[in-house]
């Protein structure tokens, strides 16, 4: 099972595509002038001893400069640019002069403790760095045909090939995402070492005794024992959970810790998964699934605390406090396609769709140039989004998931085509060993389940071709050329037809999208007898902006509730609506009373918009849940 890249895939929706177009013409130029503002890109500048200066901002800054490199990459290939393309050229170039004559770079330690290079593996983000950097060079190759970029993480990842491994020096990284990466450059580079070193990074975490733990008795440690302690040690004692290191992957059953670090990594071990056939790693990752299942937004957000950025307990959903981290839903997307690549089932591309249309677009506003960095399920009227951050990990990781979003429409086996997403699209494959094969797909998806895909090979071909049948959907029909098809998916989720395939062939495929009103499990205790609605892959919210009436901790919906839904295209960059009635408690009878025997409530009538889109009107209250 493999992906079809990027570059295969061409996207022309009234949903994705205008995204693509916002996220080039905005959000792009708006990270640049950000990195350019905060010193980000200064930094590697004075590196380099190109201008003078001290390191400005956080440690690990390099990394939003990578994934904005590897964002506009992406971009140039969805919409080129010759201007963008020089900007991204001159940006590459002070990113290459700041490396070291060793092959190192990393623009912090060069400027500040260039002496105490791998010293705070846990927590100072070397690894980590460099991992962004060898995605953006692999992106910058793929989509440009550059390597300018490619030569300089190839450089950086033979030094640190021959510092770390079996028979030299013990080290992991602390904040995962090098994994993945390492695989990304050797299936670019055909180098073998590469994807060893992924597979060593991988496999070695959660091994006694730890070299977090060993690094812990270091006094003059980079950066200082402050955030060691906390995230490492409890009653001053080591343990591991904050990075997934407190077991062996292939031991390791409950997602714990950080969240974006233990998508980094179960992302990492699904790809090592994919290429060694290792089947300990594969039952670790289904045995992590099915508990991830239980830690799940219903957004496809993930990591409820903000204690750790991570993970607490099953069932453990809080609404208001939600962190549910943008790059975590980006992260899980991660996760959930490899898992798909390495077990050929919808069930992960199910989670994937909702993370992406939900959890992760709503860390986005509709003008590319604000976002979130917690993405809460209910808000007081106390949230916005932001122009910028601090630690500003969440916009250049939006803007490259949007930009490369292609690359999870599609993918093709020995056997086949799978159409995972419904994105009015084209793409170019090969079937059959090598028949080119063009796919043009047609939809108006998220808002209408009506799916049209023309096959046009280059000769008639016999090949199978696999719709998602989304876990959403109760009810579908398929005809193929005009011709009701009674097929029923197959075990793993996919609506298999198997035929010779001419060109011009057609297969229309129409999901029933109804208004459904979802329960969660009873253990999620701040959702006990509420609800939220789903249409299609979309989860509704209900804000303030179209809601001026309700008190939205007591909406209440009847049970008869007829739902009806609108698509509005002056609203929110053209969205549908689901409209209804409900009820609220009466505020102005309670007065000063704090209780009262016998509340009144009133009805009204209630509007509900995609969550991905609340917060584009000014602050105010949200609410996904209500009775």
């Amino acid at each position: 099972m493999r992906a079809l890249p990027f570059t295969a895939v061409s996207i022309h929706d009234r949903f994705w595509a205008p995204r693509q177009k916002t996220n080039s013409e905005a959000t792009i130029p708006h990270e640049l002038m950000q990195c350019r503002t905060t010193g980000r890109i200064d930094n590697f500048a004075k590196a380099a001893g190109l201008m003078p200066g001290d390191f400005e901002g956080i440690f690990f800054n390099d990394s939003d400069v990578h994934k904005w490199v590897e964002a506009a990459a992406y971009t140039l290939w969805t919409h080129p640019n010759p201007e963008w393309e020089a900007e991204l050229d001159e940006v590459i170039t002070k990113i290459a002069a700041s490396q070291q004559p060793d092959g190192y770079l990393n623009s912090y330690f060069t400027l500040v403790e260039p002496t105490k290079r791998w010293q705070n593996l846990g927590m100072m983000h070397e690894l980590y760095c460099a991992g962004h950097l060898f995605e953006a060079a692999v992106a910058h190759y793929q989509a440009t045909g550059k390597q300018t970029l490619l030569d300089v993480a190839c450089r950086f990842a033979d030094l640190i090939d021959n510092t770390f491994g079996p028979g030299k020096r013990d080290g992991l990284p602390g904040h995962e995402g090098i994994e993945l990466a390492l695989v990304k450059l050797a299936r670019a580079t055909g180098e073998p070492r590469y994807m060893a070193l992924a597979e060593y990074f991988v496999t070695r975490r959660g091994h006694s005794p730890s070299i977090f733990e060993k690094e812990l008795e270091n006094p003059d440690l980079p950066g200082g024992l402050g955030a060691y302690q906390h995230h490492f040690t409890r009653d001053g004692k080591y343990e591991g959970f904050y990075a997934q290191a407190h077991l062996p992957i292939q031991e390791q059953t409950e997602c714990v810790g950080h969240a974006v670090r233990g998508m980094y990594l179960y992302s990492g071990a699904a790809d090592i998964a994919y290429e060694t056939d290792d089947s300990a790693i594969t039952n670790a990752l289904e045995a992590l699934w099915q508990n991830v299942g239980k830690r799940l937004y219903i957004t496809g957000g993930v990591g409820p605390s903000g204690h750790n950025e991570g993970f607490t307990r099953d069932y453990e959903l809080p609404n208001f406090s939600a962190y549910a981290e943008t790059c975590a839903s980006i992260g899980l997307i991660f996760w959930a396609h490899r898992m798909f690549l390495l077990r050929e089932e919808s069930r992960f591309v199910d989670v994937l769709e909702t993370a992406l249309y939900n959890g992760a677009l709503s860390g986005i506003s509709l003008d590319g140039t604000g976002f979130f960095y917690q993405n809460p399920l209910a808000s007081h009227g106390d949230r916005h989004r932001h122009a910028w951050f601090g630690c500003a990990c969440c916009p250049p990781n939006i803007a490259r998931l949007l930009a490369s979003v292609g690359q999870y429409i599609y993918a093709e086996s020995d056997d086949g085509i799978y159409v995972n997403l419904y994105v009015g699209s084209t793409a170019d494959a090969l079937v059959a060993g090598n028949v080119p094969i063009r796919l043009m797909q047609e939809t108006d998806y998220p808002w209408a389940g009506d799916v049209t895909l023309t096959i046009t090979p280059t000769r008639p071909v016999h090949f199978t071709l696999n719709f998602r049948i989304p876990g959403w959907c109760d009810q579908f029909e398929v005809c193929i050329n005009g011709e009701v098809d009674t097929s029923q998916p197959n075990t793993a989720g996919y609506l298999a037809i198997t035929r010779e395939w001419r060109a011009g062939d057609r297969v229309e495929l129409q999901l029933s999208m109804p208004v459904t009103r979802v329960h969660a499990h009873p253990l999620v205790r701040e959702n006990l007898g509420r609800s939220a609605l789903r249409r299609g892959p979309l989860v509704y919210c209900f804000e303030e902006a179209d809601n001026r009436d309700g008190a939205f901790q007591t909406l209440s919906l009847a049970d008869n509730n007829a739902l009806e839904t609108t698509f509005n295209s002056d609203l929110l960059g053209g969205v549908t609506v689901i409209r209804g009635t409900g009820s609220v408690l009466n505020d102005a009878e309670w007065e000063d009373n704090l209780y009262l025997t016998a509340p009144s409530a009133k009805q009204i009538d209630v509007t509900a918009i995609p969550y991905y889109a609340w917060c584009n009107r000014g602050t105010g209250k949200m609410a996904v849940w209500v009775l």
